[in-house]
């Protein structure tokens, strides 16, 4: 593999361009280290280390720091180690790596989103949310079924009353107009059309 070109990323790091590609980053005493040079081919013993030890292993650790301060999704936690510039499979290593731990399981998290936000959040509003940080739509509907299995309800009609509550809104007194904002303001939370009628109506 040619080294094609070295471009600083940092006063410390030095991204690795190989074959015309960026391929990953190294710290500039590490291209010291193995000798890399732009123009020169990586020696196929310091490419196995780099892949099957270095970088895993900077991998692996750059996720454990960022779960030491909150949780993840697998797509969240994949996004930042492209951030960083890892190969695609040495990101898949890693993210193996913490499931294996359980240190991230989707399940997990989608159930813990569920449980704190569906007293202020429609169903649609958290599933949309749920899809929008990479979790499948399969493990978003296993994680209703666990939460509500449970024993647990979603009162959508009190999450409705309560933001009428809070904007001081009487259907009986507002005009055409004031009623068309909040129910576009109701269906964009993500209640149903039916319900919003259902409460604008009364």
């Amino acid at each position: 593999m040619m080294i094609t070109e070295l471009k600083e990323v940092s006063s410390s790091r030095v991204k690795v361009f190989t074959d015309e590609r960026p391929a990953f980053v190294l710290y500039k005493g590490e291209l010291l280290k193995y000798r890399l040079k732009e123009g020169e081919e990586i020696p196929s013993q310091v490419y196995e280390e780099l892949f099957g030890e270095v970088l895993p292993k900077r991998a692996k650790l750059r996720c454990m720091n960022l779960l030491k301060s909150r949780d993840y999704t697998t797509e969240q936690l994949r996004k930042k180690l492209k951030l960083g510039f890892y190969p695609e499979e040495v990101i898949d290593e890693a993210l193996s790596y913490v499931a294996s731990f359980h240190y991230i399981d989707d399940l997990r998290y989608a159930e813990d989103f569920i449980h704190y936000n569906s007293s202020r959040k429609s169903r649609k509003r958290i599933e949309n949310d749920l899809l929008n940080k990479g979790i499948s739509k399969d493990t978003v509907q296993a994680a209703w079924a666990k939460w509500e299995a449970a024993g647990n309800l979603q009162d959508e009609d009190a999450q409705i009353e309560a933001f009428l509550l809070k904007k001081q809104f009487d259907a009986s007194s507002a005009d055409p107009k004031e009623l068309r904002k909040m129910y576009a303001f109701l269906l964009r939370k993500g209640f149903s059309a039916d319900k919003v009628q259902k409460h604008l109506q009364k």
